[in-house]
Parts: C-alpha cells; sequence; structure tokens
C-alpha cells in the first residue's frame, strides 16, 4: 500500500546542465510527520551524508528559508530549481505499508545533490504551517546516522513505536489500545493512568497473563500511556 510518493526530476548524468524539478507528489504530513514527513525525511537521511560535508550548512539554511516560506534565490547549491521537466530524468522515492509494518524504497537515479534538493523544494509545496511543523523533524533527519528502518521511523515520528498504526493517528491508536471507548474525546490523567493499569493487569505474567509477548504488549501500552499523557489532556 503506497504511503506516501516523492518524484524528484533532474538533469540527466550526461548533460552538462543542473536543473531540479518535482513530479507526482503523495506526502501527507497530518499529524506531523505523517507519512509525507516521515518520507522526506528519509531521503534526505539517505543521501545527505553522500553530499559535498562542505555544502551542509547551505542545505540547512534552505531548509530553513523554505520553511519561513522566503524566496529562494536561484541558483542554489549550484542546482537551479524549474517547474519545467522537460528533458529530464526522475529519481522515485516510496514509503509503502505492508500490514503493520512499513518500509522504504529509494530509487535514486541521480547525483545524492538533486534528491536533497527535491526533499526540501518538495516541502514548499505544503501549508506554511505544515513547513513549520517538519522543519524540526526533517533538520533531525539531516543529522541521522545508521540505517534507515524502524529505529529511524520511530526516532523521527517522536514514538517508541515504528508501527504503521501509530504513525497514522497516534492519539486514536493509544486510545483504543488502552480500551476506550471508540469516540473518546477528552480525557484526564487519571483516566489515562487507571485504564493502563488495568490493561496492564491484563497482559503482565505476574497477574496469569502468558510470558509470550507479554514484553512486547507491555511496551505498547507504555506508549499508549506517553502518547495520551504528552497529548492534550486535562
Amino acid at each position: 500500500m503506497l504511503l506516501a510518493e516523492l518524484e524528484v526530476w533532474h538533469s540527466r548524468p550526461v548533460t552538462p546542465t543542473r536543473r531540479v524539478a518535482l513530479g507526482h507528489l503523495v506526502l501527507p504530513v497530518d499529524p506531523i510527520p505523517g507519512f509525507g514527513g516521515l518520507l522526506l525525511g528519509a531521503v534526505l537521511a539517505k543521501h545527505v551524508p553522500e553530499i559535498d560535508g562542505d555544502l551542509v550548512p547551505d542545505v540547512h539554511r534552505l531548509l530553513d528559508q523554505v520553511s519561513r516560506g522566503d524566496r529562494v534565490v536561484q541558483p542554489r547549491l549550484q542546482h537551479r530549481y524549474q517547474v519545467d521537466r522537460h528533458g529530464l530524468a526522475a529519481s522515485v522515492h516510496r514509503m509503502e505499508g505492508d500490514g503493520d509494518n512499513v518500509h522504504f524504497s529509494l530509487e535514486a537515479k541521480g547525483s545524492p545533490l538533486v534528491q536533497v534538493l527535491g526533499a526540501i523544494y518538495a516541502v514548499e509545496r505544503l501549508s506554511l504551517d505544515a513547513r513549520r511543523g517538519l522543519n524540526p523533524v526533517l533538520h533531525k533527519a539531516l543529522r541521522w546516522q545508521g540505517p534507515i528502518g524502524p529505529s529511524f521511523v520511530a526516532n523521527l515520528a517522536g514514538s517508541a513505536s515504528a508501527a504503521l498504526a501509530t504513525m497514522a493517528d497516534p492519539r486514536a491508536w493509544a486510545l483504543e489500545y488502552l480500551g476506550f471507548p471508540l469516540g473518546t474525546g477528552k480525557i484526564t490523567k487519571k483516566q489515562v493512568m487507571t485504564q493502563f493499569r488495568l490493561r496492564l493487569r491484563e497482559v503482565h505474567p505476574d497477574h496469569g497473563a502468558e510470558h509470550v509477548g507479554a514484553a512486547e504488549e507491555i511496551d505498547k501500552l507504555s506508549e499508549a500511556r506517553r502518547i495520551l499523557l504528552t497529548a492534550h489532556v486535562s
């Protein structure tokens, strides 16, 4: 199942020009970072280590300019951003879901720098509020050192879990996992803790539950509690 997609058009390797354009975009970012933000972050984290280190500070500055809605003077970072895609080649990056798991398909056919620029210029297509919300997430992605896997997703999503349901709507998932009725609105800290303790008794081996899978269940309950306690509870 396709969750997000970024199509970056760029000069072909054999041509002397350096141009970047955008194609098809599927970038849902609500709630921040959303699947779209995670895909953009993955493209940045994958490719920024492969570019000239002297250019990295300018990449961070460009991200800030786009996030603020500033006018970006062209060319930037030795490339010109344009609308026309005639004569350009395409690199397609996707985030896909399989059951409760997600994976990235990052198919770069151009230089690492054009992938980074494409991801940053894609931010410009989002609302100003979304850009501001994504800014710290994408800066975090630019500093990421490690594989683009579950730990990366959990880090950017601000969650201990990389599960699809958790990222799609963290609060709804947390409410359901702690056993709140469908359609529950405002909740208190006391209600969260009560539900957490009830569910913990159901899954904890000390109270007769199976040992197999108990640790994972307890981790999920703790994550659901964290999400609700850091949300707008009274």
